[in-house]
């Protein structure tokens, strides 16, 4: 017997529909204008595709964009990579060893993900300029370190919380170290989490644009700087900017395609639980 589809549910489906239109529709516009020559960019033609593809917008871009994809590329993995692993270890303490003030410790840290980059940004930079890490990627680093340290180590508590505390005690009793416990037992447990936390963190740290034009010389600007700096001119030839948006994406695009299933898995798996 076949199942009888109500109409609620087609109505959901039609108000799905618009809206993935609705989505699509900027992504349409940006390819088709990319793949345009300059002089077929205009008003009048902006939705229709082109009628010759012309790839000189993306060779262009690319040629301007390769220092600063290297630039976004050491600068995302860096700091990704410290912010997830810094806050694995935060969440760890925070969830299974607990001392003395550490329920004044969680929120305080917590609380790091409502300061906005605006107010820091005057300290941060005069901070940076005085321990001479200011102008270059590092500091930049240090500076998303820092501030993804809040969300990770939320993720990463949150997560460890649902990890039996008699594992750890029994690991304790065994003999085994604050060390060796959360490399042979919270660690191999930690996979869900660390998903979450990487596309997170690569995909905000990739887009990320105010610490990276306020804290870093020209040479050590990350793409979205060059992007920025590409679409910022009095005659634009719009082919590029909108190129070199695409060529921007495609890491983020490709994190999602490659991990998005287990993004989803490691969500069902309690890692946002609190």
């Amino acid at each position: 017997m076949s199942r009888r589809i109500r109409p609620s549910q087609v109505l959901v489906y039609l108000a799905l529909i618009v809206l993935a239109i609705i989505y699509l529709v900027p992504v349409y516009m940006t390819v088709i204008t990319s793949l345009k020559p300059p002089a077929e960019i205009n008003l009048a033609t902006a939705w229709q595709p082109p009628t010759v593809l012309d790839w000189e917008g993306y060779a262009t871009a690319w040629t301007q964009f390769a220092p600063k994809l290297k630039n976004s590329f050491v600068l995302a993995v860096t700091a990704t990579l410290l912010s997830t692993f810094l806050g694995s270890l935060n969440g760890y303490v925070l969830s299974k060893w607990q001392f003395r003030g550490a329920h004044v410790v969680f929120p305080l840290i917590v609380f790091g993900m409502f300061i906005p980059y605006q107010s820091i940004l005057i300290p941060l930079f005069q901070f940076l300029r005085k321990i001479n890490l200011y102008g270059g990627i590092t500091g930049l680093v240090v500076a998303h370190v820092v501030y993804g340290l809040p969300i990770t180590t939320l993720l990463f508590r949150n997560f460890y919380a649902e990890i039996p505390n008699e594992l750890v005690e029994s690991s304790w009793m065994d003999g085994a170290g604050f060390f060796q416990i959360y490399k042979s037992l919270i660690l191999p447990l930690s996979a869900p989490a660390f998903v979450v936390t990487v596309i997170w963190q690569f995909t905000q740290i990739w887009n990320e644009f105010l610490f990276a034009v306020t804290l870093t010389q020209p040479a050590a600007q990350p793409i979205t700087v060059a992007l920025a700096n590409l679409a910022g001119g009095q005659a634009v030839q719009w082919n590029l900017p909108m190129a070199g948006s695409i060529l921007a994406a495609l890491p983020t695009v490709l994190v999602y395609i490659l991990l998005g299933r287990y993004f989803i898995r490691a969500l069902l798996a309690g890692s946002l639980k609190g």
